[in-house]
């Protein structure tokens, strides 16, 4: 038996599903999840010291690699000092400069522990700054576990009030419209009809969690127009695509403003730690400033906070022209694998994050996505995991290439794609 079944045996008598986030359990894909025994650079070692080629990368902060020198001395270095004061500290204040900088959207920011933390206090604020209710979000896209949007929309319509998981009163999500992605028109009438009782709209400027879906057709900047126009708040969920499809994120990339802004996962440098903010007239609102309010102990604690500013100092214009050509040649090899063994599956990528789709593209919605053949992509998966390649255990979640990963990494992950495809055609 290898030590991960025996780990996952017992881990299941203690821990719901054996896992402390569902996607870990390998549901989605079948087989037994491998725990993780230690990592370096864009490789993962497992307890029985099974190496594999990581496109996980914590599902997205590690875009330096596993244990970068940097990060773990800055970590270490800050330990010495205490893990946690409860008080105000001058790192966290280094911190807050450094993330406005970076981003023209935010003029004042407050850190917190997880991205949930940073979407569900981002919401409450436009909600205090507007005295609206209503929010808007978009079908696939995820925003945390916060009750009020952990919502679904009927087909191809806006739905009010539907929660998607057990546990959820309606009443946490009456105030939820929801939206197909990349549907200007649905938006539009949205406004049309309730603009006086929006409070914001709230999106992923590239779906991750439905796999890794763009915005098109000027996607982006309608809804901040909307939002403008209507006297609601823009708000961009970078906690995924935040210094990683840009130093500056998916608003950056392409030149757009939002009225707040949510990072987490690369800012964190590995770290619990992610952060919300916006306009100051907006964040002036939050507590102890204004009416607002929103806490937490560990929020900005010295050692997350370290580990940050040592990953942000190495996000330099060389990184970014690694992670796209990376990119490219990950993306061109799937699609030359997927043609080459004659199989309906599209890829689909911006930047250093890409998704293989086991269904025609492209994939511009939740509609589209979800005709992928999840079974297929389980197998996949497998086929990959039993070569030395790590890919996310669901079809609808984003790969990631870390700035550790090589060009012969890469072709040798598009190298064994071909032969698990291969297989595929041979066996369906």
């Amino acid at each position: 038996m290898s030590q991960s079944t025996e780990l996952f045996t017992r881990a299941q008598r203690v821990i719901p599903g054996g896992v402390n986030s569902p996607v870990r359990a390998f549901r989605a894909v079948g087989g037994t999840p491998r725990f993780i025994a230690r990592a370096e650079g864009a490789y993962l070692y497992d307890e029985d010291n099974v190496k594999y080629v990581d496109y996980v990368g914590s599902w997205g902060p590690m875009i330096l690699g596993h244990a970068h020198p940097d990060v773990v001395h800055a970590i270490q270095d800050a330990a010495t000092r205490g893990t946690s004061y409860g008080a105000p500290t001058a790192l966290e204040v280094t911190f807050a400069e450094t993330i406005t900088s970076l981003y023209s959207s935010i003029a004042m920011l407050r850190a917190v522990s997880s991205g949930t933390e940073a979407t569900m206090a981002a919401i409450r604020a436009a909600r205090g700054f507007t005295g609206r209710d209503v929010i808007i979000k978009f079908e696939g896209c995820y925003h945390g576990h916060a009750d009020f949007l952990l919502v679904k929309a009927g087909s191809g319509a806006a739905t009010f009030g539907v929660p998607d998981s057990a546990g959820v009163p309606s009443g946490a999500a009456a105030n939820t419209l929801t939206l197909p992605f990349n549907d200007k028109g649905a938006l539009l009438r949205a406004f049309e009809t309730r603009g006086s009782e929006i409070a914001a709209v709230i999106v992923e400027p590239v779906v991750g969690n439905m796999g890794c879906v763009p915005p098109l057709g000027q996607f982006l900047e309608v809804i901040i127009d909307l939002c403008s126009r209507y006297q609601a708040v823009s708000i961009f969920d970078e906690v995924m695509t935040g210094c990683r499809v840009s130093k500056s994120g998916m608003q950056g990339r392409v030149g757009v403003t939002p009225d707040m802004t949510c990072l987490g996962k690369i800012i964190g440098g590995g770290m619990p730690l992610a952060a919300y903010g916006g306009k100051r007239a907006i964040m002036e609102k939050v507590a102890p400033l204004g009416p607002v309010y929103q806490a937490g102990t560990l929020s900005g604690n010295p050692i997350a906070v370290s580990a940050a500013l040592a990953t942000i100092k190495h996000l330099d214009d060389g990184l970014y022209a690694k992670l796209e050509r990376l990119g490219a040649q990950l993306e061109a090899g799937l699609n030359a694998a997927v043609a080459h063994a004659q199989i309906e599956a599209c890829v689909q990528r911006v930047g250093s994050m890409l998704t293989l789709f086991f269904t025609r593209g492209p994939i511009r919605n939740w509609d589209d996505a979800k005709r992928s053949d999840t079974a297929l992509f389980g197998r996949f998966h497998q086929g990959m995991l039993a070569r030395g390649h790590y890919f996310p255990p669901a079809q609808f979640e984003a790969a990631f290439i870390s700035g550790a990963h090589t060009e012969s990494d890469i072709a040798g992950t598009i190298a064994a794609a071909r032969d698990v495809l291969l297989e595929l055609t041979r066996t369906t």
